[in-house]
């Protein structure tokens, strides 16, 4: 099976894209644990944190460090959680960095919603 991420990176299936450079996308996830849960994912297939080169892993923190103030400011975020699952916990298995704000609440709004106040 092809990987989801790929396709979305490939133009093969629509996102909500936030930002895009040579190396990441962000894009709002399609199906979000809160409003505003967010993915950093880089456009080069690496399975794992163990798999993806270092300097490429620092270039996803900053395009982070770059977002999350913007996140929370827009939804007006008490707090933001940064998440990179590993392992079972990983059900895509595309490297990507999750930005969660106000996590622990429920996502309410669709992702649309979201992507229209975040842009």
């Amino acid at each position: 099976m092809e990987c989801l991420f790929c396709k979305i990176i490939n133009g093969e299936i629509p996102t909500f894209k936030l930002y895009e450079d040579d190396l990441v996308m962000v894009i709002m996830d399609a199906y979000p644990n809160v409003d505003g849960h967010t993915l950093i994912i880089p456009k080069k297939h690496y399975d794992t944190l163990m798999d993806i080169p270092d300097d490429l892993v620092v270039h996803i923190n900053e395009i982070a460090k770059k977002f999350i103030p913007h996140i929370m400011e827009k939804l007006n975020a008490k707090e933001l959680s940064v998440h990179v699952n590993y392992g079972n916990s990983q059900k895509i298995k595309h490297y990507h960095m999750h930005l969660l704000p106000n996590f622990g609440t429920r996502a309410l709004k669709n992702p649309k919603d979201i992507y229209e106040v975040l842009k």
